[in-house]
């Protein structure tokens, strides 16, 4: 029985800022034994199943005009919550700053564009930070900061 290997799409936009870190990034994936898969701004429109390898998804040939995706994004494909720990953890030990938009790969979002799943990981997450900012009666303190390090499962926009 072929062992299912852990998996990573990586989208870097390609600005100054985010190709700093890209080497330490990598160097964490290859240690802990984690296939990297690079995704580029000519690959957002193919839907997430093809890009990570799920049987049954096919390459568009017609990917039509390409959108602009000006973040870096991570995916993770067959992933337990205790290795999405442990690869949050290791990044932060490698000093490779915090990547926002990261979703795990579900039945649900597979079928979806590159380019829609990090619509819809750029409004859950904007959403994420409206609700975290404090407000003009907040308490001073230190919240601590609720697990938004943590890879969300994007849900279907219905």
């Amino acid at each position: 029985m072929a062992k299912i290997m852990e998996t990573v799409l990586y989208y870097n936009p390609g600005t100054p800022e985010t190709m700093k870190h890209v080497a330490r990034l990598k160097s964490v994936l290859v240690r802990m034994g984690i296939r990297i898969r690079n995704i580029g701004p000519d690959q957002v429109n193919q839907t997430v199943g093809y890009l990570a390898g799920v049987p049954g998804f096919e390459e568009n040939a017609d990917a039509g005009q390409l959108p602009v995706i000006s973040e870096e994004m991570l995916v993770l494909k067959q992933f337990s919550s205790r290795r999405i720990d442990e690869l949050l953890l290791n990044l932060r030990k490698a000093g490779v700053p915090r990547i926002s938009l990261k979703a795990v790969l579900t039945e649900h979002n597979c079928g979806w564009t590159f380019y829609a799943l990090y619509n819809e990981l750029r409004e859950e997450h904007e959403k994420m930070s409206a609700m975290e900012a404090p407000g003009p009666a907040a308490s001073a303190g230190d919240p601590e900061e609720a697990s938004a390090d943590q890879a969300a499962p994007a849900r279907p926009a219905e």
